[in-house]
């Protein structure tokens, strides 16, 4: 799995932006066979990273983290086998370095809210929303 994450950039408050995470290399869909349970994460400096997005397996249960339900969305092409984060009515404290990850599951219901459930890692992209 490789992971390459896009899309980060300046903004004003109330902007949208659209991240997205292509797993490149590969001639076959690992997102449409259901066994990678991927997510969106945000990192503050000094901090840990937050899940702030993530989708089961199999696409039919997302969770979102209270500081962003309602505002971003999360989806996947699994033809593509890129990831997206649908950014809307950013705010100042959206401010952060956002990371895609994934992880091979064989429980393709679930979703993971915790960094350390992640095994594979896209470099990060900057998000920075100004007032």
């Amino acid at each position: 799995v490789q992971l390459q994450a896009c899309g980060g950039g300046l903004v004003q408050a109330g902007d949208s932006l659209r991240l997205s995470c292509a797993d490149s290399g590969r001639t076959s869909t690992p997102y449409a066979e259901g066994w990678y349970a991927t997510g969106w994460l945000r990192q503050d400096p000094g901090k840990e990273r937050v899940v702030v997005a993530a989708m089961s397996g199999n696409g039919l249960t997302t969770y979102y983290s209270d500081s962003v339900k309602g505002r971003f969305t999360i989806s996947r092409d699994n033809a593509k086998n890129t990831m997206y984060l649908q950014m809307n009515r950013l705010k100042p404290e959206d401010t952060a370095v956002y990371y895609c990850a994934a992880v091979r599951t064989r429980l393709p219901w679930t979703v993971r809210q915790s960094q350390h459930e992640y095994h594979y890692w896209g470099l990060g992209t900057q998000v920075t929303v100004s007032r």
